[in-house]
């Protein structure tokens, strides 16, 4: 793995790949479609330290093809929709999503250190969301007004790639909502981004009153190493959940002894595995899908392989549902 030059996380952002041929460059591939490029909507972004992770030379490296751009994308397909899982129609107020009952998500920033092929909010109108999280704000009266709400979800994009200042100023208006007392933070960036856990971020995280919940996302064992896992234990050390969640993809994690490698160096990473998820049906995103009856048959030899506190909870998320759905397998 090449080590960065820098330990400043903003730099390293600002010098992840965003051309396509430079990407294959750096891991050594010579792809015949590299002339492939990245839709001007949803443009190509991979960090340097994920793309260090990539096995060179090999074109079908699955934490390659997460971020590779394919022509199959602008394929329009039935059944595949733009908002997949029902989000704008959920919008309390701009930058508000109110689904389930006790818990909302505030959609950030439309940033994110990498892109993901598959992303469920490829599509989603952040320009007409833009959060005011003041204290005097939409946001902060919405939450003021409804007591039945605990928890709040940072998403975006990822909410850390706001700077440490904008998320102490979130956490100290979240502070004066008594009845908040759960912040729950979705993120790809741990992962993929470890630097961004430094004495600064730590310090930010120590303000919130309440209990701290991280939920990582990482889809393959080969994205787990001594960099990042160094990261998760220094949160964990802070006294702060980590649990994660997956994306059964075609070709890159669809077998179950990739799955059941995941758990364990999780477990090992100190994150517990919580969710993997059927694939979203966001328009893009088909040549990742697998069938009902193959993921299914996955899934039950995961579960033959793991024990339980190590198999995560296979859900789908199904637009106007009151919560996950369970993924209904009929019996092996």
């Amino acid at each position: 793995m090449v080590s960065p030059k820098t330990r400043d996380w903003k730099d390293l952002v600002s010098g992840s790949f965003r051309d396509l041929d430079d990407l294959l460059k750096y891991c050594k591939i010579d792809l015949p479609n590299s002339g492939c490029k990245s839709k001007p909507e949803f443009t190509l972004r991979v960090t340097r330290y994920f793309a260090s992770l990539i096995e060179k030379g090999n074109p079908r490296d699955p934490l390659l093809l997460q971020v590779l751009p394919d022509a199959l994308e602008s394929q329009l397909v039935q059944g595949y929709h733009e908002d997949a899982v029902g989000d704008r129609l959920s919008i309390a107020v701009p930058g508000l999503i109110h689904k389930y009952h006790g818990r909302v998500l505030m959609t950030l920033t439309g940033a994110c250190p990498i892109h993901c092929r598959y992303c469920f909010r490829q599509h989603f109108p952040y320009a007409r969301n833009k959060p005011d999280c003041s204290a005097s704000g939409e946001i902060m009266q919405y939450l003021s007004q409804n007591t039945s709400i605990k928890e709040v979800i940072l998403s975006g994009g990822d909410p850390l790639m706001l700077s440490d200042r904008k998320l102490a100023g979130l956490i100290s208006s979240l502070n004066r909502i008594p009845h908040i007392n759960i912040l729950r933070i979705h993120t790809r960036l741990l992962s993929v981004l470890p630097e961004r856990v430094n004495a600064t971020f730590l310090e930010t995280l120590r303000q919130f009153n309440g209990q701290l919940v991280f939920v990582t996302h990482i889809n393959h064992p080969n994205e787990i190493s001594a960099h990042n896992r160094a990261a998760f234990s220094l949160l964990f050390n802070q006294g702060y959940r980590l649990l994660n969640q997956s994306v059964l993809l075609k070709n890159v994690n669809n077998c179950p002894g990739v799955l059941a490698d995941l758990s364990e160096r999780l477990f090992e990473s100190r994150i517990t595995p919580y969710y993997l998820h059927r694939l979203d049906k966001v328009q893009g995103s088909a040549h990742f899908a697998l069938s009902l009856e193959d993921s299914c048959r996955i899934y039950e030899e995961l579960r033959k392989q793991l024990p339980g506190y190590l198999l995560p909870s296979f859900v789908q998320e199904i637009a106007g549902q009151a919560s996950k759905t369970p993924v209904r397998c009929t019996d092996p």
